[in-house]
């Protein structure tokens, strides 16, 4: 974990609720294949240190195949193909941001370094099985991630896009004021035509950004358009 996430949330791991996660990850790294690997876990904590989040995309599970999950929501490392979540929110960012063209990968590291933070509210998950980490203490941890990036004084405010029904009651559930969080529909191919395409959130994001920051203060998503990328 990157040294200003874990200067904030050391508290957490003596609580019981954490001993708890974690003695269940070693019980059940033995007997099954838990993704994303150990290593990546709180690979969002490194590529967004915390005082430089602008952004969040709440993601609910890690991807929970063969060689997607590292650590990010909604994000693949190569030679992963984009999935259709991340192929859907491609599409909206091609509507939003002028001169955006839609990746061959799916590596958001890249935006991740600009300040939006990629988090899953549960950061494992046991191999094939959706959901198979939730309710296991994760989602306490990264409820105090986001009480956390909310309390900050030092910034003008934090844009959270929450997508489909579990990202918006987690938003609700932690009050976010003075905030801009933005709603719809998830990206996956099952509901991204309910409301996710053309919700021109990334559009909105960078408009509320640089009115807060100043001119030139919105995400540059088109790093992710680059060759080494």
């Amino acid at each position: 974990m990157d040294q200003s996430w874990y200067a904030i949330l050391k508290s957490e791991f003596t609580k019981l609720y954490f001993k708890k996660l974690k003695q269940f990850l070693v019980e059940e790294n033995i007997s099954n294949t838990i993704y994303p690997p150990m290593e990546q876990i709180y690979s969002w904590s490194r590529f967004t240190p915390f005082d430089q989040v602008k952004v969040v995309v709440l993601g609910q599970d890690p991807y929970h195949d063969v060689g997607q999950a590292h650590g990010l929501s909604f994000s693949v490392l190569p030679p992963t193909k984009p999935p259709g979540s991340l192929k859907n929110i491609y599409k909206q960012i091609c509507q939003d941001i002028p001169g955006f063209a839609t990746p061959t990968s799916g590596d958001l590291s890249r935006v991740a370094e600009l300040g939006v933070l990629w988090l899953n509210t549960s950061l494992t998950v046991r191999a094939h099985k959706a959901g198979s980490h939730s309710k296991k203490g994760w989602e306490s941890f990264t409820a105090e991630v986001l009480r956390k990036v909310l309390a900050r004084q030092d910034h003008p405010g934090v844009v959270f896009m929450a997508w489909g029904l579990p990202a918006q009651k987690t938003c609700d559930s932690l009050g976010v004021d003075e905030h801009l969080v933005l709603k719809s529909a998830h990206p996956s191919p099952l509901s991204a035509h309910k409301g996710f395409l053309g919700n021109e959130h990334f559009r909105k994001a960078n408009e509320w950004l640089e009115a807060k920051y100043g001119p030139g203060s919105g995400i540059n998503w088109k790093v992710l358009n680059t060759k080494s990328n």
